[in-house]
């Protein structure tokens, strides 16, 4: 083959047949007067169509000229007429097509008999390849589509779905209908456009058997924050994914809608044991409250005030102090609470260890009792009701579910009371004092001062699961 073929065949497009590619490498030879050969020209010609071409829809960006690329059809819209300003010229026509790749998706807009035909012939699950004018839509980048062919060799590994679970959920795919538990909501922010106008936007936490996932909320949508709460199952209607700081989102804009439904809907936490915590990890983790402080308010650099409040969250493998940040600070959890934190940041804390952080990506979910007695390794089930188990019902455990020595925890306690003496950390230091040895929990009656951490033992008369102290040192 000749300079003109080798180029032709490099090009690995479908654009331009051969022969149009010779017309036009003899076109650009003379154009040029003389100063290129056929090898030059057919250079040049093979840049300028390869011009645009993009490694994945998320390189496609508005400041381009023209962009080029191969994705999945996931959704036709419907075809819509307009009137054009020219009185005397035909409506004209458009049709909305979402396409994806494994890399992100985008809206592109066929016109006139190109809609028309895509209309009748496009379906979901469709490779093409389009040519367009790339521009700053509202729900993000769109494409105004010049040339769309189908191509049935590319394989695109997009999921195509009626209705997804929270595991089926991918950068790039879009149309999602998904049904889901409320687990947490926050507050609605406002920002400013580019163009001056305010924007609304609000997170929603939504769950399934499957996981779950943070829920998006733009402009309007973002009234379901107000509407619904924990524990209410809803269905999101043509939501989109997309991907931030790592984690994969389920957006909802004007087009879309989240709606209650009567459905049945298990969220099964996966959260990971404290024990396996490191610094810097941004984790799920789930337990029990055994301890909770007063709220604190703070003064930022900006003169703006903050607030925060501290808990401790034990599980079967260990415990860890949690901050509560913002408004998280308000929710009102306390000992013996079942609770999954999601999103925590692991920090340096006090004294070399380390804590969690509940910032603004995190999600307090209150969950049902017995809800988190798995969390942890796999020998959790085989425990015993002591640390994690005994603040299930926010008690201390059943004197008789102990295999420590009775001279120490009072195991031989009857209902009728009985004298017994008990040594551990003070792990909340209000009504009632609670203290842990390491194997076991007490709740104390006692009207002493005692603080967190304190080391203290306690003697009493013990009914119904309490201590009444009658001396603590």
């Amino acid at each position: 083959m000749g300079a003109i073929e080798d180029t032709y065949a490099d090009l690995e497009t479908d654009e331009v047949s051969l022969d149009e590619f010779r017309e036009a490498v003899a076109e650009k030879v003379e154009q040029m007067g003389g100063l290129a050969d056929d090898e030059t020209a057919a250079m040049l010609l093979a840049h300028e169509l390869q011009d645009g071409e993009v490694n994945g829809i998320a390189d496609v960006t508005p400041e381009m000229d023209e962009a080029k690329f191969v994705g999945k059809v996931v959704s036709v819209g419907e075809l819509r007429t307009f009137e054009r300003d020219d009185e005397d010229a035909e409506d004209g026509r458009v049709l909305n097509v979402e396409v994806a790749d494994e890399s992100g998706s985008v809206r592109v807009s066929l016109w006139d008999e190109q809609a028309a035909n895509a209309a009748d012939e496009l379906q979901a699950g469709d490779v093409i390849r389009v040519a367009g004018r790339p521009s700053d839509g509202y729900n993000g980048v769109e494409v105004s589509a010049d040339r769309v062919e189908p191509d049935p060799d590319t394989d695109i590994d997009v999921q195509i779905s009626d209705t997804y679970r929270v595991e089926d959920l991918s950068v790039g795919i879009s149309d999602v209908t998904l049904v889901g538990e409320v687990l947490d909501t926050d507050s609605v922010r406002t920002f400013d456009r580019d163009d001056g106008s305010e924007g609304r936007v609000a997170n929603l936490s939504l769950g399934d058997e499957t996981g779950r996932v943070t829920v998006t909320l733009w402009d309007e949508r973002t009234a379901a924050v107000e509407e619904f709460g924990p524990g209410d199952v809803v269905e999101v209607v043509d939501g989109y994914v997309r991907e931030r700081d790592g984690s994969t989102e389920l957006h909802v804009g004007n087009r879309g809608a989240v709606e209650a439904v009567d459905e049945d809907v298990e969220f099964v936490p996966e959260a990971t044991p404290i024990e396996q915590l490191e610094l810097d990890d941004v984790a799920d983790i789930a337990g029990v409250i055994r301890s909770a402080d007063e709220k604190r308010t703070f003064e930022r650099d900006d003169g703006s005030e903050g607030q925060v409040r501290n808990v401790r969250l034990q599980d079967d493998t260990g415990d860890i102090r949690v901050a509560l940040w913002g408004e998280k600070a308000d929710r009102d959890i306390g000992p013996g609470d079942e609770v999954l934190f999601t999103d925590v940041e692991i920090q340096d804390g006090w004294q070399d260890d380390i804590e969690a952080s509940a910032g603004w990506r995190a999600s307090v979910v209150e969950l049902a009792d017995g809800a988190t007695t798995a969390v942890g390794d796999d020998e959790a089930s085989e425990k015993e009701a002591t640390g994690l188990g005994a603040y299930a019902d926010g008690t201390a455990p059943e004197s008789g579910g102990s295999d420590t020595d009775a001279t120490d925890v009072g195991a031989n306690a009857d209902a009728d009371g009985e004298d017994v003496e008990f040594t551990g950390t003070v792990v909340q230091a209000r009504d009632p004092v609670i203290l842990d040895d390491g194997t076991e929990t007490m709740s104390v009656e006692t009207d002493a001062d005692v603080t967190l951490g304190q080391t203290v033992t306690v003697r009493g008369t013990l009914r119904d699961d309490r201590l009444d102290a009658e001396e603590v040192r």
